[in-house]
This record gives C-alpha cells, structure tokens and sequence, in this order.
C-alpha cells in the first residue's frame, strides 16, 4: 500500500529562493527534485502538505486533531505514516498523538530538520528517507513499528519519550526515561524488547477531547508566594504540573505546603515531574518531598514534561471525575510511564 508522507509546516519543509535567497515552502508534490532518491523505493509514496502551513510553534491541539483525522481518514490505504514537522514542538505533538491514536497497529513517525531539506548540509534528507523506510518495513506482514515515534539523526525513539535538547546539533532529541527503539547505521537494529506491539484485532480508535485548562509551576530557589499565588490562582485552571527538583524535591516552607494543600482541598490536581532531563519522581524519598505526598501531590513516576502536559489535557477532556482523572495520571495510555 506505501507510506503517505504528512508535510504539516517547518524547516523541514524549506528550500532558499536562488533568485532572492530567501527561504520559503517547497511544494511537496515536487519533492523528488529535491530527493531523487525517493523515486528508488518500491513502494508507492503519496504526498499531502497542510494548507495553510504552520509553524510548530503555533501549534494548538486543534493542530493535533487535524493530524490525528488526517491518519484515520488515511488509516485503511497505506502501511504507515511520516509526518513531517517542526522541531520547537514535534515531541508534544508525537504525545498528544500517542494517546489520540488507539489501538494503533501502523508506525506514525514524526521527523523533521535542523536545516531545511532544499540546503545541501541538510538533516533533513536522511531523517526524511529513513523515516520513510520505517514506515514501510514489515515483518510476517505485519508492520514492525506499531505506535507514534519520532525519527531524529539515526534514532527513532518513542514519541511520548522523546524531548528536544539542542537548537544547535543535528542530535536535537533525546529519550531519557526509555530505550531507543531502533538504531540506524549501515544496518536497522531493532530493540524488538523495547517497541510496542498491539496484540489484538481491535481497529484504530481516534479520541479528540482535549482541554487546556493545565498550568505548570516550576520550582526554583527565592521563588515567592506571589508567584506560586499567581499560578496556582489562575482562573479555571484544573491541574498544575509541578516541576520540581531532583526525584521530586521542593521546599518544606510552611507557606508552601500550606498553599499547595489548599489548592488541593479546593479540587485542584497537583502532578509533581522532575525538571531534570531523565530520572523518576520518588514521592517521599527525600524529607523534601515527604510532605508534598501526605498533602496529595501526585507523583509523575519517569513522565517527561511534553508527555505530561498532554496527558492531562487529555484527560481532562475526557473525563469529569477527579478521581478518574488522578486513576489516569498514574497509569499508562500508550508506554508514557514505565
């Protein structure tokens, strides 16, 4: 059946104007002038761009949605998906996919680029053809890759995973928390151990409720009461992602517990992440998080920031118990948390 290649907007999707030098849109419909080497696949390639373009950093979960209803729209004609997009905000993105996307049994792999596909240094060819090449690969006629990925400098990671490090180096993302999946070298080496597989005949379900009403509060030393006020005070905000330090830690100031209970005892949801790049919130490890847990923080496990802040707008669109909500926080939707 192919791959069909989604061009949603980006660097990615760039190539300079030899007459004014300015970079613009490539009109993906010709992309083989720009990668002639897609015409070598065996396979067919069809190609849909958004219109109108948007940068990532416009992204909004309708932005998502229009994703998601792309692929299911698409789901029964092709053997996987690419989706190319902008770096800024590919892993929320590949999250909120991710638990969007039910029963998924066909690999939808996010790539972009550091450098525009239509610049000769560009990181954006290899990211784009093997992506594609990932899409396609089978095993027993079955796709090998079954779930939302993201394919960056010779790693394809798991989406939810999967957070940007660098503005600077082709190496812009990193999974922290949970095995690469595959390694791409002069060889495709799978983790099979490490990549999902749906074991059912279940068809592809698409969930499209989302709601935005998440706050994040980011822990730092001499931070003062007007600013925890201000965030935990914000109008119709439901949750808070608290990023905290270490395996959880925070300031044992009374004010600060006291402010965070109440908070809680008002119906507010505290989820507490860690700000470091990797690692696992421990809840009560430390004597710095041990009150956080008795007032009912929520502990986030090995949750990354991007995959967090969807889920809970997931949640909450689609659930109107707290107490569902909380049940969610702490279980895997699609091998978010270990």
């Amino acid at each position: 059946m192919g791959v069909l290649l989604i061009y949603t907007g980006g660097t990615v999707g760039m190539a300079r104007d030899p007459k004014t030098g300015t970079l613009s849109p490539i009109d993906f419909k010709n992309i083989e002038q720009h990668l002639p080497v897609l015409n070598n696949f065996t396979f067919s390639i069809d190609y849909l761009s958004f219109s109108p373009l948007q940068d990532s950093s416009n992204f909004t979960p309708s932005s998502w949605i229009k994703i998601a209803k792309t692929i299911e729209d698409n789901y029964d004609k092709y053997d996987g998906f690419v989706v190319l997009h902008g770096t800024d905000t590919m892993a929320y993105t590949a999250s909120a996919l991710s638990y969007m996307l039910g029963n998924i049994s066909k690999p939808v792999i996010l790539t972009g680029a550091q450098l525009p596909v239509g610049l000769v240094r560009t990181d954006g060819r290899e990211n784009i053809i093997t992506s594609i090449e990932l899409a396609a690969a089978k095993e027993n006629e079955e796709s090998i890759i079954q779930e939302v990925c993201i394919y960056f400098n010779n790693k394809l990671t798991r989406g939810n995973r999967t957070t940007k490090i660098s503005t600077e180096h082709f190496s812009a993302y990193i999974s922290p928390n949970y095995p690469t999946l595959v390694d791409v070298g002069l060889h495709l080496k799978y983790n099979y151990n490490a990549i999902h597989h749906q074991h059912s005949d279940a068809k592809l379900t698409v969930n499209t409720n989302f709601d935005d009403n998440v706050a994040i509060l980011k822990l730092f030393p001499g931070m003062n009461r007007n600013y925890v006020n201000a965030v935990l005070e914000t109008k119709d905000v439901k949750t808070v992602i608290m990023e905290t330090f270490g395996a959880g830690n925070g300031p044992t100031d009374s004010w600060f517990i006291n402010r965070l209970k109440q908070y809680i005892d008002g119906g507010g949801i505290l989820l507490n992440i860690t700000q470091c790049n990797g690692g696992v919130v421990e809840m009560g490890q430390y004597e710095t998080s041990r009150e956080m847990k008795a007032i009912g923080v929520i502990g986030g496990k090995d949750l990354i920031f991007e995959a967090a802040v969807t889920k809970l707008m997931f949640l909450l669109g689609n659930y109107d118990s707290r107490e569902e909500i909380i049940k969610g926080i702490t279980e895997p939707i699609a091998g978010e948390i270990s």
